[in-house]
């Protein structure tokens, strides 16, 4: 019996430990607020920035003034119905109460004001890589735009995706700051794609639990909708020549005179405003792309 009593101790304490080491791996990340209050960003610098990430496709409200990010967007997923968030200037409804800490801290690590995780429909996984200079120059320009006070409506979420503590062993298997594509003369391109432009997030298939699977990086997915398909575009798949892809940054229009549609027509609006050498790097960095495994 006693070796029975002090077995189930040791079980005991082994479980509290493994218990206590899972919630400190999966706690909420915040940033070094000090460090992060210290910049200052450009909102005419931010302003590419934002058209880049698309920020309006997502958060504006459907048919209504681009600049108004009053969310309302749904997004239907198989793990239920992702809803956008007002992210407009608004201190009830939106960011206006937000400091830049705060604007940081979900940025770079998908964490709330009020230190809850936020689910991965926010494509913070790929904000992640973004440099310091560019997420203030971004806070900064997105100040400037107007308020709404459209309230922002709640996902609808299938259990147990709705328990945003289970983002917390997301982020662990799958949320990092380290770049996957080839980085020898197209860094800048692959800053651009994979960063701000979050290309992966639509290009590469994704596992069950909704991570990228970064062994077949921009080989093409299912539409998170659930109808059709977005097209791969590793040079395997894409025959464009590098000037084919950055005419199609720039302007919408393929080799095979058709046009950008559906998502890739707002993609479309932010690149276009990017300088000719910036769509260049980006033509680059998917022409260096490795075939998917």
């Amino acid at each position: 019996m006693a070796a029975m009593k002090k077995l189930l101790i040791i079980v005991a304490f082994g479980t509290i430990a493994a218990l206590a080491a899972g919630l400190w791996i999966t706690r909420p990340l915040t940033v070094n607020t000090e460090q992060v209050a210290s910049l200052s960003g450009s909102a005419a610098d931010g302003e590419w920035v934002f058209h880049l990430g698309s920020c309006a496709s997502c958060h504006a409200t459907p048919g209504g003034d681009k600049t108004v990010l009053a969310g309302g967007r749904e997004f239907t997923t198989g793990f239920g119905t992702f809803v956008a968030p007002n992210i407009s200037s608004s201190p009830a409804h939106g960011l206006g109460a937000w400091s830049q800490a705060d604007f940081f801290n979900a940025m770079r690590h998908g964490t709330s004001p009020q230190g809850t995780h936020y689910f991965p429909a926010f494509p913070y996984a790929s904000y992640t890589r973004m440099s310091d200079t560019d997420i203030a120059n971004l806070w900064a320009y997105m100040a400037t735009l107007p308020a709404s006070d459209a309230p922002t409506q709640p996902h609808r979420l299938t259990f147990p995706f709705n328990l945003r503590a289970t983002v917390g062993v997301w982020k662990a298997l799958y949320l990092r700051t380290a770049f996957v594509g080839p980085g020898e003369d197209t860094e800048r391109g692959r800053y651009l794609a994979e960063a701000i432009g979050h290309c992966a997030e639509c290009h590469t298939p994704r596992s069950a639990l909704g991570g990228l699977q970064n062994n077949r990086w921009m080989a093409g997915a299912p539409d998170p909708s659930g109808k059709g398909k977005v097209p791969g575009i590793t040079p395997a798949q894409l025959d464009w020549s590098e000037a084919d892809i950055a005419y199609y940054l720039e302007t919408g229009f393929t080799p095979d005179f058709d046009s950008a549609g559906g998502g890739m027509a707002a993609v479309i609006e932010g690149t276009s405003r990017l300088p000719a050498t910036d769509r260049a790097a980006i033509a680059a960095y998917v022409k260096a792309l490795p075939p998917a495994q």
